[in-house]
Formats: structure tokens, C-alpha cells, sequence
């Protein structure tokens, strides 16, 4: 274990937040021999420790400060102070994803290209290509322990997936199984396969899907270069007169502000945190805030394009035994307008517990089909549609003008509206969703709105012009050469697939470009 870094060493990388972006950078700078120290906002829980109830978990895991909505999204309706479902905990959000782990697309990396311009968004090529990424995306996959990479066997399929297929063959669809999961079909890395236990969202109590909580930051640790801070939520960013950055101000579970000086600030604390960090940071210097000439900080937050299908049959399916999420569709994946919109979407097996059941199905409908519906609960097939939403100006993220957090500091506002595709493109997913279930024998169907978002990107975007964006190819500031951002928040775009993968080869690549300018002396 490191020995705590002293306040005034100046030497560290600071790295704020331990999820998949700052967890998996903060082992390989240390791996390195890089000196770095993880400021992460919440408690320290250990896998064993997970409590396997939704509401309960929830209460353990998720990040329940203060957030404001606005826009016409149905989030801001129905969950006012919940724009997001994330975690507040090290680990980050990776203690409660999935697994889902893709691969971007090639046409996603360049969309504005394929696309055309496309009124009512902010389309932009993101400075980076699949090809920059691959050699990156294979060392993540096997960091991860991906299924079907690397030799992998694919997870078992339980009977929500058996419908998925069942239907997918009655549609045509041809590229269905059980998932590119980041949960171990079998033991790997020293942890155990998975148990089939069906609480990933409430975090794995086996170690069976990987999270940088017990994969990435014990490693870290392991080398004595790597110390990570829990209940440390950072609060500003301070620089120097020259305008480059020397540490971060947090404050501890009681409120105490302590100042970590560092020789570079990586900023991981997810598509709200990170450009409201940012913007809590304005000095007179840097007045609209850190890395914001161009202004786009906060600007283009995406959330993906997401809704559910449930169905019910007349035969029990108990579709919450087993994995969540093994269990994908990639046919609609594709880009091809003749279906009404541009980009694509992917289908995934869900499967929520009664209580979100409950609140997510209809909120507010407790009506004979809701009421219904529950009595069917063991007789239930879910599915979560996850596609590409259109990045745009109006969709940000920006401070609060009346609400403060307990450090006294403006508390996220969290603003969005569907684009005309981002709706074309769900109601086509309803319709095919629906339609899959019927095909084997659905009594009911259900589209159900979209939940709070688990999938956060772009308010801090990559661009090839500083003009365009906040942070280059390597998510490094284009004002400030000694900031970089390690998060979803850098995509420039957000793809069909579930962003983790990315964030984590961004993660390592970013690594390798931090450790090569440190020792040309550049940073």
C-alpha cells in the first residue's frame, strides 16, 4: 500500500474520481512508476460488503446529492433531482454497470462525415479513428477478461435471453447471443466465474465482473504508487499565474477542505462532475471556467438514445435468474437512413427487480394494466434499447443558479431534449422490440420511457480544433497542457454501444501519451 502522499507534493498526478476512466488510469500511471494519488467523492465499499436489494443498494452505492433538470426530457418529469443513476463510491459507476462491453463502431468515430450535417445538432468527427484505437481496444478486452475476445467462452443464456433469441430468429435478425460481457465466464485474474446471481447492478459480490474497485486499484496499490483517497470530493481546481494547473481543493466526509498540489489533474468524475468542476473553477484568469475558451464545457451532453420493452407470456420466464444484461441484438447496430433516422441502436436482455419495476414502468400509472403487469411479474421479458443520440448545443450541463452543495459550491444543472432522430429512433426500436415479443408469443407488451441515465458523455469533448472543443486526441486541455479529462465526458460522439470499453481503452492510451510527455519533460 502506498504511503499516504504528502499535501504539498507537487510531484503527483491527481486523478479525480476511481471509476472506469480514473480507476484504470490511475493503475497504469502506477505501473508506470508514476506517482498518483485518486480523489474519490465517495466511501470506500468492498465487494463482500454489497447489499444484493435494490432500494438498499441503492442507498449504499448511487450518488444522491442535489442535481436540477431541465429540457423537455421525460427524466426531468418523473425524477426532477435524479437526472442520472451513478455511483458515488470507489469503483465508480463500474461497481454498478452491466458488463456490456463494445467496440465503437468505424463510421462512429467520424459521424459527421457519414451522417452529413444534420439540422439541430453539433455533429462533429471525433480527431481520433477506430484504427488509433484497436491496438488500445485489445489491451482493454483482455485488462477486462471480455467474453468472445481473447479465446473468452460467452455467458450462459438464461430464459430472458432465450426469448431475445427465440424472437431475433423469428425477425431475421442474425448477430444475437449473449453479449461481449466484461464478467468472467469462467475464473480469470484471480477471480471466480460468474454465479449467475442476477444483482449486477447492485454491485458483484463475487468479483466475477470486472470493476476497477477490486481489479485496476488494488493493483495499483500493489505497487506502492498508487494511493486513492475515499470520502475526498474534489471541489476546485487550482492553477498558478502562468495558467497551468497545481492542485486540487476537496473536501473530506465532514466538510474539512484539504488542497492536494499536483504536477498534472486528470479529471474522471463522469459527464456531470467533470464540467461542473470545470465551471466551479472560474478564477479571474479562466473566467467562464477551467478549459473553456471555446465555451463547449458542459455543452453536447449525450445519454443515449434508451427506453425498455417488457413482455408478458403465459408460461413463467423468471427472467431476473442469471445474468442482466448477456444478451444482445447488433442487427440495428448499423447506420441506414431508410429506416428514418441516422446512427443505430443495440437491443439488450434487462431485467429489473420489483421495486424499479415498480417505479420506472409507468410512473405514476397505477391503474388495472400497471397493476396487472406486476401480478405477471414472473411471467415478464425485458429488454433495454441503447442507440446513438445526437450531441447538441442546448443539451448541457451548466452550474445552478440558486443551489449549493454542502462545500458551498452551485450544484449541476442538468439540461436535455430529444433530438427529431434520437425519437425517430426509439419509436422504431418500441415497434421492433414489441414486435419480437409477439413473434414468440407475448400476451402484452410494454415500451417504457427511459430511466435516469447510466450512460453520460460528451460535455467535454475531443476536437482536432480548440474552437470545437475542450480537450484533444489524448483528452488533454487545448488551454491547459497539464489538464486532462478521463472520462465519457471527452466523447465527441456517442455511439450505439455502452460507452465503458472506450472509456477504459481512452484510459490506457491517455496513460501511455501522459508517462511519454512527462519524461520529455512537456508536462
Amino acid at each position: 500500500m502506498a504511503a499516504p502522499y504528502d499535501l504539498n507534493d507537487d510531484s503527483v498526478v491527481v486523478i479525480i474520481g476511481s471509476g472506469a476512466g480514473g480507476g484504470t488510469l490511475g493503475n497504469e500511471l502506477a505501473q508506470k512508476g508514476i506517482d498518483t494519488v485518486i480523489l474519490e467523492a465517495g466511501p470506500r465499499v468492498e465487494y463482500d460488503e454489497f447489499v444484493n436489494d435494490e432500494w438498499e443498494s441503492f442507498g449504499q452505492l448511487a450518488w444522491k446529492d442535489l442535481r436540477t433538470t431541465g429540457g423537455t426530457w421525460r427524466v426531468a418529469k418523473n425524477f426532477p433531482n435524479l437526472p442520472a443513476w451513478i455511483v458515488k463510491a470507489v469503483g465508480g459507476s463500474t461497481t454498478h454497470w452491466a458488463g456490456a462491453s463494445l467496440r465503437f463502431q468505424e463510421h462512429e468515430f467520424k459521424t459527421l462525415t457519414h451522417y452529413g450535417k444534420i439540422e439541430g445538432t453539433s455533429l462533429l468527427d471525433w480527431p481520433i479513428s477506430l484504427a488509433d484505437l484497436e491496438p488500445y481496444y485489445a489491451k482493454a478486452e483482455d485488462k477486462m477478461g471480455v467474453t468472445r475476445t481473447n479465446g473468452i467462452e460467452g455467458l450462459p443464456g438464461n430464459n430472458n435471453f432465450k426469448i431475445l433469441k427465440a424472437g431475433a430468429d423469428k425477425l431475421g435478425y442474425k448477430e444475437c447471443h449473449t453479449g461481449n460481457m466484461a464478467i468472467n465466464s469462467a475464473e480469470r485474474d484471480g477471480r471466480m466465474g460468474c454465479q449467475q446471481t442476477g444483482f449486477c447492478f447492485q454491485g458483484c459480490k463475487w468479483g466475477a465482473k470486472w470493476s476497477t474497485l477490486y481489479t485496476e486499484i488494488p493493483k495499483g496499490e500493489a505497487t506502492g504508487k498508487l494511493e486513492v483517497r475515499p470520502n475526498a470530493q474534489a471541489v476546485k481546481i487550482e492553477h498558478d499565474a502562468t495558467g497551468k494547473v497545481t492542485g486540487v481543493t476537496y473536501a473530506d466526509k465532514d466538510g474539512k477542505l484539504s488542497t492536494q498540489k499536483a504536477r498534472i489533474v486528470a479529471v474522471a468524475g463522469n459527464s456531470i462532475e467533470s464540467p461542473r468542476l470545470l465551471l466551479n473553477s472560474a478564477s479571474t484568469m479562466f473566467p467562464n471556467g477551467l478549459a473553456n475558451s471555446s465555451g463547449q464545457v458542459g455543452k453536447n451532453y449525450m445519454r443515449h438514445t434508451t427506453g425498455s420493452v417488457y413482455a408478458i407470456f403465459d408460461k413463467p420466464v423468471h427472467f431476473y435468474r442469471g445474468t442482466t444484461m448477456a444478451g444482445i441484438i447488433r442487427d440495428e447496430a448499423k447506420h441506414d437512413t431508410s429506416r428514418g433516422f441516422s446512427g443505430g441502436y443495440e437491443m439488450e436482455t434487462l431485467a429489473l427487480g420489483v421495486p424499479f419495476m415498480a417505479a420506472f414502468l409507468d410512473p405514476g400509472a397505477w391503474g388495472r394494466s400497471f397493476t396487472t403487469a406486476l401480478d405477471h411479474y414472473d411471467h415478464m421479458a425485458g429488454m433495454w434499447i441503447v442507440g446513438e443520440d445526437m450531441p447538441r448545443d442546448i443539451n448541457a450541463v451548466t452550474l445552478d443558479p440558486t443551489s449549493k452543495d454542502a462545500a458551498g459550491m452551485p450544484v449541476a444543472h442538468v439540461s436535455f431534449t430529444d433530438h427529431p432522430n434520437d425519437e425517430a429512433m426509439r419509436n422504431h426500436a418500441y415497434r421492433q422490440g414489441s414486435a419480437l415479443y409477439d413473434a414468440v408469443g407475448a400476451t402484452r407488451t410494454f415500451p417504457t420511457p427511459p430511466y435516469p441515465s447510466t450512460h453520460n458523455l460528451g460535455t467535454n469533448r475531443m476536437s482536432e480544433k480548440a474552437s470545437d472543443g475542450v480537450v484533444n486526441k489524448f483528452g488533454q486541455a487545448h488551454d491547459i497542457k497539464n489538464l486532462f479529462v478521463s472520462d465519457g465526458s471527452q466523447f465527441t460522439t456517442g455511439g450505439a454501444e455502452n460507452p465503458t470499453l472506450t472509456i477504459v481503452t481512452l484510459a490506457i492510451r491517455q496513460a501511455d501519451y501522459i508517462a511519454q510527455e512527462m519524461s520529455a519533460k512537456n508536462i
